[in-house]
């Protein structure tokens, strides 16, 4: 029976049962075909207002600004959860573990193995509780399963999904005292810690887009600062003290200069900078930097336990602080169209072109002794 056979087949049973059968022209389409089935059809926001914004959520009238569809967002505002920040900040602190503790494991092995090991039980706890974290955005534990069917190197979403399984495997076994996967933790650490960044810039939304070239480096910054807060935590020897004080003054110095460069990034266009000002992305972006000044105050101190600990604490409140504020920035950007019209516009409009230089006659040329042209 050929393709056609099979077609006709499937209409005429169709037509038995009462079903309203499409044809291949267009016509007579079956209403099942925009149905909500599956999964997903089940799902409803929380908040509708904050999904589909009503007219009073608009943007300002502004008769000299660029012009919009009636004020209203172009984007959907981001509906994520706060497990996913909060799984921002766990991911990058296991990721700048496991790359310390291998650096460590290479570089002194025997006076660093204390330290080796803590590093290793940081990144597997660190994976451990993102990966949670994730599944609770997620809604189900399946759906992060199906985003493992397939590796995709376009996909920042598909890469992270490997690296943050691979990662926790090797960061696991690791902890139970496997060297070599270690190394393989360390090698991972450090995109696992930054490609949440890519992630968000992968994205039309405002405030992440317009950082897109420094918001990586901050992210890689403020998981070192975490992960170094978390170990100052513990007890340490005196050569271990000096390394966990490296670490964390090198994580805490660069990410308050890459919050400056992704500040400065997004005030480049003033209505995307006032997401960093106003509202409660501007409450916790402020909160994050007076948090991570404090912590590198306390880690410049003298070498006492409240010292350290005082430093873990401000240190760990500042980087969970900047990743909300970064989440709710580009909630809040989404809702103004004008930053997403502009840049396009601008791309689209014509460059102005020189004017063309008038031709001029040419001269004759003198008669010769004979009467003729030279």
């Amino acid at each position: 029976m050929g393709r056609a056979e099979r077609y006709a087949k499937r209409q005429r049973r169709d037509e038995v049962r009462g079903r309203v059968v499409g044809t291949r022209d267009g016509r007579n389409v079956s209403p099942d075909l925009g149905a909500l089935v599956g999964e997903a059809s089940t799902m409803r926001a929380a908040r509708p207002d904050e999904v589909y914004p009503l007219p009073d959520e608009r943007a300002p009238a502004d008769p000299a600004a660029t012009p919009t569809y009636y004020g209203l967002p172009l984007l959907k505002k981001p509906v994520w959860k706060g497990a996913i920040p909060a799984y921002f900040w766990a991911g990058g602190a296991a990721g700048a573990a496991a790359t310390l503790g291998a650096a460590a494991q290479i570089v002194a092995p025997r006076p660093l193995r204390r330290l080796v090991e803590r590093a290793r039980w940081v990144a597997t706890a660190g994976v451990g509780v993102g990966a949670g974290l994730l599944v609770v955005d997620l809604g189900r534990p399946a759906r992060f399963i199906y985003m493992l069917r397939v590796l995709r190197l376009s996909s920042p979403m598909s890469v992270g999904s490997w690296i943050l399984t691979s990662a926790g495997l090797s960061s696991g076994l690791a902890a139970l005292g496997s060297d070599q996967a270690g190394l393989v933790a360390g090698a991972l650490g450090l995109p696992l810690s930054g490609y949440t960044a890519v992630l968000l810039t992968n994205t039309a939304v405002p405030a992440w887009l317009h950082a897109r070239g420094s918001m990586p480096p901050l992210f890689v910054a403020s998981a070192v600062a975490s992960a170094a807060a978390l170990l100052e935590l513990f007890p340490h020897s005196e050569r271990e003290e000096r390394v966990v004080r490296t670490f964390a003054l090198f994580g805490k110095i660069g990410e308050i200069v890459a919050m400056r460069r992704v500040a400065a990034d997004l005030e480049a266009r003033p209505r995307v900078g006032q997401c960093l000002r106003t509202g409660r992305a501007g409450a916790l972006w402020r909160a994050a930097r007076w948090l991570g000044a404090a912590g590198l105050v306390a880690t410049l101190l003298p070498s006492r336990r409240g010292r350290r600990l005082a430093a873990g604490l401000l240190s760990t409140a500042g980087a969970l602080a900047l990743r909300f504020a970064i989440v709710e920035a580009g909630k809040q950007s989404a809702l103004d169209p004008r930053p997403t019209f502009e840049p396009q516009r601008e791309r689209t409009r014509e460059p102005a072109r020189e004017p063309v230089p008038e031709e001029r006659a040419p001269e004759p040329a003198a008669a010769t002794a004979h009467g003729l042209s030279a």
